[in-house]
């Protein structure tokens, strides 16, 4: 499952065929990087691989004033099938990438348990950042939020919740 190609066919499939600038201002807008592996100035790449893969094709160029021309791309066939693979896929598996901190934690007996405390006091204070930006950010967004957008957006909420309350639990055992 490659989450670039599904946000790139998703957003042609729900939006109809669009420029690479419209598809990246969309990834931003959706802040696609805070809750994806997508980073929105990888799209143009994956657009012209795409396009040779035959899952998106040129539809058309637009030229706008003085701007450079812009290619404008549509999802193909291909595309279609291959959005409904990635979907599927997506939805079918449970992934919760490896977090490194736990296997550093297999390593730690040349360091004090002083030290060891206040490093993981430093990633829990990190986590809590987050989770404040991200409750934040979710007031902000909330009156926007359409469909299902508002249970995906508390699904990122949970996750932080949950690191938060293990570190807490790693701290309070580690006294």
């Amino acid at each position: 499952m490659n989450s670039t190609r599904l946000f790139v066919l998703g957003a042609l499939a729900k939006d109809g065929p669009m420029h690479g600038h419209q598809i990246r201002r969309q990834a931003q807008e959706d802040r696609t990087e805070l809750w994806t592996d997508i980073k929105p100035g990888s799209l143009y790449g994956a657009l012209h691989r795409m396009a040779a893969d035959g899952v998106v094709e040129v539809v058309r160029t637009e030229q706008e004033g003085n701007m450079p021309p812009r290619t404008v791309y549509g999802i193909t066939e291909a595309g279609w099938e291959e959005l409904a693979q990635h979907r599927d896929e997506a939805l079918r598996t449970v992934r919760f990438p490896p977090d490194p901190v736990d296997l550093a934690l297999l390593y730690v007996d040349d360091l004090s348990a002083d030290d060891v405390r206040a490093v993981m006091t430093a990633r829990r204070d990190e986590i809590a950042q987050r989770l404040a930006g991200w409750r934040t950010l979710h007031e902000q967004a909330r009156p926007h939020l359409r469909g299902l957008e508002a249970i995906t957006f508390e699904h990122t909420l949970f996750r932080l919740e949950a690191e938060l309350a293990w570190h807490n639990k790693f701290l309070g055992e580690t006294t």
